[in-house]
């Protein structure tokens, strides 16, 4: 084991079988907030095989020079629509926020070049925010870039959302009752006090998202990532949370009774007085997780 401090400026990485080599700069300093930051910022050790000098790490190293790239020069490659749908999927794992927010902005503009899904444009949104009430219960705003924007005590209940990109955006008390949001963006998001009841999240980007005291019962949380996400006291009774990743979340006081957490990754992630009441987590990730006054009463393990 080698501290991030002995390791040379020069980085050798072994991803997935592909070796690359790069600079400890590099991997800091255009997203110093992701993982890979993190990783080579001194406040974590690594394995380095002593021989050959390669860190390993296990993903598909297929589109990690993409990434490389974006580390270094800030430009998004021009890829087919699955082959940036597999890019996303690297950059969410390793929480690289200014990449993802640049790829669904070149999804976005390929939405806004053909015709579009959604029954409202972002500047339509702009304007009825302005009122003291806004409803948007049952309208289609699929694809829409709706980040930053100010959307407190909206009401989206039953809308039909999907990659809608709400990154950065305000969503503190909004509801989304049984909305269909799958694959939409809320890294960043203040969704304190927000209702998800039955909605379906599928896939959903949450990475960072405020969800304190967030209702999310009975949804569908399937392939979503909540990677560093505040869940402080959130509802999660009987949410279906295959797949999902939390991992490093925040789940102190947390209700997940009767929560689905099958293959869930929930390394390292804050799981103090949470209430895990006969809750199956013999195929979930605890490693690293903080469980310290947690209700395991019946959990299976």
């Amino acid at each position: 084991m080698a501290k991030e401090s002995d390791l040379p400026s020069m980085i050798r990485l072994n991803i997935g079988g592909k070796k690359f080599c790069t600079t400890v700069d590099t991997l800091t300093h255009r997203e110093p907030e992701s993982m890979l930051a993190a990783m080579f910022s001194g406040r974590h050790t690594v394995c380095q095989d002593s021989e050959k000098g390669y860190i390993f790490v296990d993903r598909d190293g297929e589109h990690f020079r993409h990434i490389l790239n974006w580390l270094r020069d800030g430009v998004v490659p021009t890829l087919s629509e699955p082959e940036y749908s597999e890019l996303l999927r690297e950059a969410e794992y390793y929480q690289l926020l200014g990449l993802i927010e640049r790829i669904n902005a070149v999804f976005n503009k390929k939405k806004e070049d053909s015709e579009p899904d959604s029954e409202l444009t972002r500047t339509d949104i702009i304007k009825c925010i302005q009122s003291e009430r806004v409803r948007f219960r049952g309208i289609n705003l699929s694809g829409l870039d709706l980040s930053k924007l100010d959307l407190s005590f909206v009401d989206f209940s039953y809308a039909c959302l999907k990659n809608v990109f709400f990154s950065r955006a305000n969503l503190q008390c909004a509801k989304f009752r049984d909305v269909d949001a799958e694959s939409s963006i809320f890294h960043n998001a203040t969704l304190r006090e927000c209702e998800f009841t039955g909605a379906n999240l599928r896939g959903a980007l949450l990475a960072g998202a405020s969800l304190q005291s967030a209702n999310l019962q009975d949804a569908s949380l399937i392939d979503c990532s909540f990677c560093g996400a505040d869940l402080r006291s959130a509802h999660l009774q009987s949410a279906d949370l295959t797949n999902a990743n939390l991992e490093g979340a925040n789940l102190e006081g947390a209700n997940l009774k009767g929560a689905k957490l099958t293959n869930a990754n929930l390394k390292g992630a804050n799981l103090q007085r949470a209430y895990l009441r006969h809750v199956n987590l013999r195929d979930t990730h605890l490693e690293g997780a903080k469980l310290g006054g947690a209700n395991l009463l019946g959990a299976i393990r």
